[in-house]
C-alpha cells in the first residue's frame, strides 16, 4: 500500500467514523461535509486511488457501497471496557466506587480511535433511562467516558452521589453553592447536591447509539 495523503486518510478516517456511529457507511456527499472537500469529484478521485491500493472495495450502484477492507479497520481500532451500568434517569445504586476500576472489567468493547482521539483512560458505561434524549442518548446507548474527576460548566458526566451511594449521568453546573445535575430531558427535574457531596466519575466524550 503507497502512503496516504493527509486527505486520504481524512477520508479513512471519516469511513471508520461515521461507520462506527452509525452503523452504516457513510455516500461522497458525507464524505464532501464530513471531511471538508470542495467537491464530490474529488472525493471520487481519491476514492478510486483508495480503492487501487486496497484500502477500500466500492460497490458500483450503491449509494452508501464504500467498504473499509478489514486489515485497515483493524488497525484504526481500540479496545475499551464495559465496566457497568449507569442511569440516565433516576439515579441508580452501584456497589462501590472501586467497582470503577476498568481493570475489573470482562466486557470489552471495539471503538474507533478517533472516538477516543488518543485520550488516555476510556472506558464505556451502558445507559439506561431517557433522561438525556434531548442530547441524542437514549434508553440502551453506550458512552464513552473518560476518567476525570473535574468537568467544566455543561458537561456532561457521570456523577457519583457519596451519600445516596447512587451514580447518575447528567449535566453538571455549578449554581452559586450548590450542584444542579441537569437531565437533557423537558419532562425531568434536575437534581441539587451539595458539592462535598458529589464525585465526578468521568465525562462523556462520545455515544454510541443502538438503532432499533
Amino acid at each position: 500500500m503507497k502512503t496516504l495523503s493527509a486527505r486520504q486518510q481524512c477520508i479513512i478516517d471519516f469511513l471508520g467514523r461515521f461507520a462506527q456511529e452509525r452503523s452504516y457507511p457513510p455516500t461522497v456527499r458525507d464524505i464532501v461535509s464530513g471531511c471538508d472537500i470542495s467537491s464530490t469529484s474529488v472525493v471520487d478521485y481519491n476514492l478510486d486511488i483508495l480503492e487501487r491500493e486496497g484500502y477500500i472495495r466500492r460497490h458500483p450502484g450503491i449509494s452508501r457501497g464504500i467498504e473499509l477492507v478489514s486489515r485497515v479497520v483493524a488497525s484504526h481500532i481500540r479496545q475499551i471496557p464495559i465496566i457497568g451500568q449507569i442511569a440516565a434517569g433516576e439515579p441508580i445504586p452501584v456497589p462501590a466506587p472501586d467497582a470503577w476500576d476498568v481493570t475489573v472489567s470482562s466486557e470489552m468493547l471495539e471503538v474507533s480511535e478517533d472516538l477516543t482521539r488518543g485520550r488516555e483512560a476510556v472506558y464505556a458505561l451502558k445507559v439506561k433511562g431517557t433522561s438525556m434524549i434531548d442530547a441524542l442518548i437514549n434508553d440502551g446507548d453506550i458512552v464513552l467516558m473518560q476518567n476525570v474527576n473535574t468537568v467544566e460548566n455543561g458537561e456532561m458526566a457521570a456523577v457519583w452521589l457519596k451519600a445516596e451511594k447512587e451514580v447518575t449521568l447528567k449535566k453538571v453546573y455549578r449554581d452559586r453553592k450548590r450542584i444542579r445535575l441537569q437531565p437533557a430531558n423537558s419532562q425531568m427535574k434536575p437534581i441539587y447536591a451539595e458539592p462535598d457531596n458529589i464525585e465526578i466519575q468521568g465525562r462523556v466524550i462520545g455515544v454510541i447509539r443502538q438503532l432499533a
